[in-house]
């Protein structure tokens, strides 16, 4: 029968002082020890709890183990009664791994933690060695998982050095690479100034026999302004001649008039007065068009983009794109993506729009051409929430259209006649423009005019 912690001890509290650990409880087996009384304490009421667990009798399994751990430990060691009560619980949810742990045969596929916790509650002959024994099992199965995460940490760092001389060869491979382009853009450099060089010194030159041809020219003019006005004085004084003897005509002619003049002179302003009736009924415009303004034609100092590009520059000369856009009502057409992934493909696809809409803006308000800038809608991961930029047009191409078809739509929407620049690099669409009477330009030659605005 069961005693009150105030009464006699059980038979079992002679036996459990013959045998004691030798080393603290392993962790594992405590913890364990700490869940089987959590799970047991409910069975119990209160007045069966030792005085320091019953402010715990309310509380969850869980939450007894987090709260209560210590004392129920405590008090497990030091209460046999508390210990004895426990065991019974244990024997009634667990009552196989309970017998075999009493009758010293744990079975050999229990869990050693288990059968420890079990001996240490329930106290049988030989538990001492039981604690022990499963201390040792957790020891040395902690120590084989410390030495597979050693071994796994070891591997891991392994593979990350690996992998960081790949990176570091890679690296190295693209340094080179990088040394040896900037070499050849360098030398590349030094030519075009060498040649810059030249150009400027020819244009001294040029400059020098202008100004010598400037200086005879003003020479020139001013004797001519000396015999123009000689030649002016002599004029005026003829003229004030004939407006003399026009005079003397004209009152000749008052008191000779006859009859008839008069009379002619009545019918000619009837005549007027009727032309003037008829144009008011009638309410005719004012003519500001004349046939030969319909005959299509060019006119003298209007040059067309084929006539740009017989001009001897080169097709990478930011100075052509300048001579494009000075033609007359010039519609510049930009392939935006194709001219951003040329100039800063690593940049973000936002901030590649903003960068080239703003130099277009300032490329716009410089030349005064209408400039529209089209964008594969394919790229959008979702819709743009953008601005145009002041005499920017910004197109996004329809879901099934792309870009390059939307540019050709446009080439085709304007009249003939018309100077249009397409800036694209595709070989595609340059060639399609063109055969629609645009004039296609590299994006590398609008990217180096932008440059030049920044």
């Amino acid at each position: 029968m069961e005693q009150s912690a105030h009464g006699d001890e059980p038979a079992g509290a002679v036996a459990d002082a013959a045998e004691t650990l030798d080393h603290p409880l392993p962790e594992g087996v405590r913890r364990r020890v700490i869940a089987l009384v959590a799970d047991a304490f409910g069975g119990l009421t209160v007045a069966e709890l030792p005085a320091p667990l019953r402010q715990y009798a309310r509380f969850t399994a869980s939450r007894r183990a987090k709260f209560a751990g210590n004392a129920m430990a405590a008090a497990l060691e030091g209460d046999p009664l508390f210990r004895q009560r426990i065991g019974e619980r244990f024997k009634q949810s667990q009552p196989e791994l309970a017998e075999a742990v009493e009758t010293g045969t744990p079975p050999a596929a229990a869990d050693p933690v288990d059968v420890a916790a079990a001996a240490y509650v329930l106290r049988p002959p030989g538990w001492g060695k039981l604690v022990a024994a499963a201390g040792e099992e957790v020891q040395r199965a902690d120590a084989e998982r410390a030495d597979e995460a050693g071994r796994r940490e070891v591997e891991r760092l392994r593979e990350e050095l690996a992998a960081a001389r790949e990176r570091s060869r890679s690296e190295t491979e693209q340094l080179r690479h990088d040394l040896e382009t900037a070499r050849k853009e360098a030398e590349s450099l030094h030519r075009k100034l060498r040649s810059a060089q030249s150009d400027v010194k020819r244009g001294e030159a040029a400059l020098r026999r202008a100004q010598a041809e400037m200086d005879a020219a003003r020479s020139e003019a001013a004797a001519q302004v000396s015999a123009a006005e000689s030649e002016s004085r002599r004029l005026k004084a003829r003229l004030g001649e004939v407006e003399a003897a026009l005079e003397a005509s004209r009152r000749a002619v008052r008191e000779g008039r006859s009859v008839e003049d008069m009379r002619l002179r009545l019918l000619l302003d009837t005549v007027l007065d009727a032309a003037q009736g008829l144009r008011r009924e009638l309410a005719l415009p004012p003519v500001s068009v004349h046939p030969a303004d319909t005959v299509d034609a060019v006119e003298p100092g209007r040059m067309s983009p084929k006539d740009i590009a017989t001009r001897a520059l080169s097709e990478t000369d930011p100075a052509l794109l300048d001579q494009l856009l000075t033609l007359p009502q010039t519609h510049l057409v930009v392939d935006g993506y194709n001219v951003t992934k040329t100039g800063y493909p690593t940049m973000p696809l936002e901030k590649q729009r903003l960068r080239l809409l703003g130099g277009l803006s300032a490329l716009a308000a410089r030349s005064g051409a209408e400039v529209t800038c089209v964008f594969d809608g394919a790229e959008l991961a979702a819709p743009v929430l953008l601005a145009p930029p002041r005499g920017v047009r910004v197109l996004f191409s329809k879901p099934g259209v792309t870009a390059d078809e939307l540019i050709r739509q446009l080439v085709r929407a304007e009249p003939p006649g018309r100077p249009v620049v397409v800036v694209s690099t595709d070989r595609e669409v340059a060639d399609g423009v063109a055969k629609a009477g645009a004039r296609p330009v590299s994006s590398a030659l609008l990217l180096k005019r932008l440059s030049r605005l920044s």
